[in-house]
């Protein structure tokens, strides 16, 4: 007997003891369903809950896994690596009852989280009709996660109240509508060019700070978050306390119940259990305990992140949030050597936010620093705005430059120019300071217009509007009165809206060639 046939046989053979045998149900997280797309080329982790000590067999092909559930019931196996893109598959997981998962895709697996831009619908983007009606790929799968934060880490995705917890489905007309428009964008130029399936997994809460998606091992792992540890910590401990109070409170009015007399005054009951602080979208961990823990370590790719607005002012403080993130999501997904996943971002566009119009830029530097952590990529978006609407509707290119640079560092295509400028270094010779970038070939104007918002200040830190001019791969930047220039900015403005591109017509991302804190910013 062929091993592939023997492998079905034992399968079927699990599903009729199944049957005859039915007592408690395994039970599989909704993230593993049908319609699922499981990622390529990695080990697939499959798991759930059954009785403790049930023994699980989990068959996809020739592929077969078993486990036995724990004490409390919970088991996981891994699969083989699946190397063929492509599918329909079937997956029988067995214990004393069976489900047979269907119509299962191997292919490219991401997921998008962030706040309102990443949670931002097709049905609200540029020319959403003609999207949506175009949008039949049955080889994209959609999975969205309720928005739904947790105190504590949960280990399977939750409803909304009255409604079934969320399924994987087709990409349709009907089912693009309310997903995610940058992810889903980004998942299309991937279908289309590699012709491989895709899973779209969308984890995002519009208005969410940083600080709910970083997992517990993101605040351990990066010191300059200490004092953020700290507080939760103390927030916990308080909590602690609080329900030791109560309990205390709780057995003190039951035992007054019992030993009361007739007609003997009763004291009042204690009140209501304290609430866990972090369970909230605002809280550390509070996001990630309840939208993002559930579906680790489903096997994928990458993730895809677009926020910030809501940390606006913080500065490089952003960029250690933003590596307790990724180091925190890493280590969560280490679980089966997926150690260093792609982690792709937007960069915020310009928005008349109000207050220090260099708060802004304070972010865009804190998101470019965060180019220096392994397999990261930024979408620089300083051409794709609406100035007095914080959600650009142009979702179509965010998607698309994204996946550039997935393409080019995750798939192999270098031949992509998969970024704009990127700010490498300035050299003074008298009055000209000479700027060079990173992606900088074919420097232009995209406009054919004098390149626009550059300053540059001396040691009197008095930025003033500078004339720019390109000379091959670098940038030429004077201003009349500036004999001695210590200092250029470009873009430093949260309107600021440059239109200094490469060849490829990729926008250049703000910079400052300083660190002042005191200087006086005019705009150019």
């Amino acid at each position: 007997m062929m091993i592939a046939q023997w492998r079905q046989w034992v399968a079927v053979v699990a599903v009729l003891m199944a049957v005859s045998t039915a007592q408690a149900n395994v039970r599989l997280p909704a993230i593993i369903g049908n319609n699922m797309v499981l990622q390529k080329d990695v080990p697939l982790p499959i798991w759930g809950w059954a009785d403790p000590g049930e023994n699980i067999t989990v068959t996809m092909g020739e592929s077969m896994a078993t486990a036995k559930a724990d004490g409390a019931g919970k088991w996981k196996v891994v699969l083989p690596a699946e190397k063929t893109a492509g599918g329909p598959h079937e997956m029988i997981v067995a214990g004393k009852n069976a489900i047979k998962i269907s119509n299962i895709l191997i292919g490219e697996v991401w997921a998008g989280s962030g706040q309102s831009n990443m949670q931002w619908a097709v049905s609200q983007s540029a020319n959403a009709k003609e999207e949506i009606a175009a949008a039949n790929y049955p080889k994209i799968r959609i999975f969205v996660i309720p928005l739904i934060p947790a105190g504590t880490p949960i280990d399977d995705v939750q409803a909304y109240p009255g409604q079934q917890k969320p399924q994987w489905v087709e990409c349709t007309p009907q089912s693009v509508a309310g997903s995610s428009a940058v992810l889903y964008f980004f998942g299309r130029e991937i279908h289309k060019d590699l012709n491989v399936p895709v899973g779209l997994i969308t984890t995002a809460w519009g208005g969410t700070r940083i600080q709910p998606w970083i997992p517990p091992q993101g605040y351990t792992a990066i010191p300059e978050l200490e004092e953020d540890k700290n507080l939760m910590v103390d927030a916990l401990t308080a909590y602690g306390q609080a329900l030791v109070a109560y309990t205390d409170a709780m057995k003190a009015y039951t035992t007054a119940l019992k030993t009361a007399k007739p007609a003997e005054a009763i004291p009042a009951p204690p009140g209501v259990l304290p609430g866990h602080p972090l369970n909230n979208n605002f809280q550390w961990t509070g996001l990630y305990n309840g939208m993002i823990h559930p579906i680790a370590p489903f096997g994928i790719r990458g993730f895809l992140w677009y926020q910030g607005e809501s940390n606006n002012g913080q500065g490089m403080k952003y960029f250690q949030f933003k590596k307790g993130l990724i180091e925190g999501w890493r280590q969560v997904w280490n679980q089966e050597g997926n150690r260093d996943f792609p982690f792709l971002f937007a960069q915020l566009a310009p928005y008349k936010y109000g207050g220090d119009p260099t708060s802004l830029p304070g972010i865009w530097e804190a998101q470019t620093a965060t180019l220096s952590v392994k397999n990261t990529g930024m979408a620089v978006l300083t051409d794709i705005t609406t100035l007095n609407d914080i959600h650009p509707p142009n979702k179509q290119e965010v998607g698309r430059r994204l996946s550039l640079w997935a393409l080019a560092n995750t798939y192999g295509k270098k031949d992509l120019v998969y970024s704009g400028p990127l700010y490498k270094s300035v050299k003074i010779d008298g009055n000209k300071a000479v700027v060079t970038f990173e992606h900088g070939a074919g420097l232009k104007s995209r406009d054919g217009k004098d390149l626009t918002w550059w300053t540059i200040a001396g040691a009197d830190k008095k930025f003033v509007p500078a004339v720019a001019k390109i000379e091959g791969d670098t940038i030429v930047v004077t201003a009349e009165g500036v004999t001695a220039p210590v200092a250029v900015r470009f873009g430093w403005h949260q309107l600021a809206e440059p239109n200094l591109a490469n060849g490829a017509g990729l926008p250049a991302s703000p910079f400052r060639t300083d660190t002042w804190t005191d200087a006086m910013n005019v705009n150019p």
